[in-house]
């Protein structure tokens, strides 16, 4: 019989109980940690921490900069936590929303010495479950035998390490006609990743050629922009200009992927939006919650096309990193077609720091 979740199945749960507040547990070389999710602690579970062992707060270096905090471990600062830190205090460090109205007191204490592995999975995790990257971890003896009287889901940190810079399998589930304003002959593909996280979708409008280049856009989901016609952003004049471009040529394929908000997820990307109503603009924003500029995956494009047939495309982009993305996975740019469209007051300055800061074509 062989019933039992593989580490894929396992982080997929793992995400789902950081998610709704409950803690996992990290094994890794003979040691095991507590690891909770700063976003969804409660009192309890945190006083339950902080019983088990010495607790450490850990944010990413983007998030320490922003609270002049030393970040030893590189990409991540473990910050001792103070005997009297409650859970506002907490929650305060790794979520900027009132970082101009209440500064921080300090210095924060972080740690310089000891093992950061485990810390650096937690934050992958949190990030991959659309969190606040912000994690609780408390080192215990008998993390297994813990685990296993609390019922928490333990991960094994070596089997999880070649899971995280992987590219996740997608099965391609189903295709079925569905006839839009553009083209009545179009197909959408739904493909579902086997780590359990956000389906993908293919829009096939017509019968475009495998083996000449297709007219192709890698689309980000926006929910603002695409349904609500949100004047923020560019991406649903963008989502609609090129629609019509494959429906006006005959033939396209739009890719459109589930990495809302750069990959942060729409909740942390409202977040971001609170912060550039405080004068931020959009990378800054990013840096101050945690996250780098961009965090989307763009291989998830290119396995979708050589899934579909495609090792060709005309790429409808202003992002010169999903030019490079694609060429790098095997997928043959043959032409960059510009799409500049949707600029408007509420959008200018973002545009701006879109083609300042991250290079875009515009």
């Amino acid at each position: 019989m062989n019933l039992a979740p593989d580490i894929n199945e396992l982080l997929a749960r793992a995400r789902a109980d950081l998610r709704i507040g409950v803690p996992i547990v990290l094994c890794a070389d003979g040691v095991g940690a507590l690891v909770l999710a700063v976003e969804t602690a409660d009192e309890a579970r945190l006083a339950g921490l902080r019983d088990a062992g010495e607790t450490v707060l850990t944010i990413t270096a983007r998030r320490a900069e922003t609270l002049k905090a030393r970040a030893y471990d590189g990409d991540l600062a473990r910050i001792a936590l103070p005997s009297d830190a409650t859970l506002n205090w907490v929650q305060a460090v790794a979520d900027p929303k009132d970082d101009l109205s209440a500064p921080m007191k300090g210095p924060l204490k972080t740690l310089r010495d000891g093992e950061s592995a485990l810390h650096r999975l937690s934050i992958w995790l949190t990030k991959s479950a659309r969190l606040l990257p912000a994690v609780l971890v408390t080192f215990v003896d008998n993390a297994r035998a813990l685990a296993a009287q609390e019922h928490l889901t333990v991960i094994d940190a070596e089997a999880a390490g070649s899971i995280t810079e992987m590219q996740t399998r997608l099965t391609d589930v189903v295709h079925a006609r569905v006839p839009i304003e553009v083209s009545e002959n179009t197909r959408l593909h739904v493909f579902r990743p086997e780590d359990g996280s956000e389906e993908h979708y293919a829009v096939e409008v017509g019968r475009p050629a495998r083996d000449k280049p297709v007219l192709t856009r890698l689309h980000s989901a926006c929910f603002t922009g695409d349904l609500i016609g949100s004047l923020k952003c560019d991406c649903g004049p963008q989502l609609r200009a090129a629609l019509a471009q494959m429906g006006a040529e005959g033939a396209g394929i739009l890719l459109y992927l589930n990495q809302e908000g750069r990959g942060i997820g729409l909740a942390n990307k409202m977040r971001a939006y609170s912060l550039q109503d405080q004068g931020f603009d959009t990378v800054e924003a990013n840096h101050r919650l945690g996250f780098e500029d961009d965090e989307r995956d763009f291989r998830v494009g290119s396995e979708i096309l050589k899934a579909l047939g495609f090792g060709q495309i005309r790429l409808l982009t202003n992002n010169p990193a999903k030019i490079e993305m694609m060429e790098r996975t095997g997928i043959s740019v043959v032409e960059r077609v510009p799409l500049i469209v949707g600029e408007n007051a509420h959008n200018h300055d973002y545009l701006a720091v879109k083609a300042k800061k991250s290079g875009h074509m515009l």
